[in-house]
């Protein structure tokens, strides 16, 4: 497979903006059991601001396990991950959010972190196609060996992420920034994996791919 055009970041630039997006995701959650807090020192309604503080400390709490599978290193390297962790930190993902139905189809297996980073990754990308909610059905096809990862997106809204389809057909005309990062450490996953990655708008659905080469 050939190298995409756009994967030309060096590691310690990666790594900040990988670090930069994990802060993005849960810097709102922990603002928001700071403010609960304040609340209570304020005297404020003690049922009110204990629902906003387990409310937030809980999807802090999903949001960091779910970026330490997908961006962290998730044991030494060459590490092999359970298909089961990843099937749990997307339902959990969306669960927090309370907007997307998550479905998973396919054999429970033990792959290459790689493959699993790939797939909540691009499970990621999927999400961001439905900004006000639906459902994302995630099927694995011999996860083990010639692996095939499908995710199709329904919902309000629907559109493939702009970003993501530049860096995917090595179009991108600009720097890879905090915003990009994601899409572009998907695209980089695939080229690690050996995996082609593809997309198809259908008739209110967008189907997202990952296979082996």
């Amino acid at each position: 497979m050939a190298k995409n055009a756009n994967l030309t970041l060096a590691g310690p630039d990666l790594a900040a903006l990988l670090c930069s997006r994990v802060c993005h995701d849960v810097i709102s959650p922990v603002g928001a059991i700071n403010n609960g807090l304040e609340l209570l020192d304020e005297g404020g309604a003690d049922s009110d601001a204990m629902d906003l503080i387990r409310t937030s400390a809980l999807n802090a709490s999903v949001r960091l396990k779910f970026a330490r599978l997908a961006f962290g290193a998730s044991g030494s390297v060459g590490a092999s991950i359970d298909t089961g962790e990843a099937e749990k930190a997307a339902k959990d993902f969306a669960a927090a959010e309370k907007k997307t139905e998550v479905t998973w189809t396919g054999p429970r297996a033990i792959i290459p972190k790689n493959r699993v980073k790939l797939l909540l990754n691009l499970f990621l990308v999927a999400y961001g196609a439905i900004p006000r909610g639906g459902s994302l059905d995630i099927v694995l096809d011999d996860p083990e060996n010639q692996a095939k990862f499908s995710i199709i997106a329904k919902g309000r809204m629907l559109r493939i992420p702009p970003k993501y389809q530049e860096i995917l057909k090595g179009q991108l005309e600009e720097a890879v920034d905090a915003h990009s990062i994601q899409p572009y450490y998907t695209v980089l996953l695939a080229d690690e994996c050996g995996m082609d990655l593809d997309c198809v708008q259908g008739e209110g659905e967008i189907t997202f791919t990952a296979a082996v080469a």
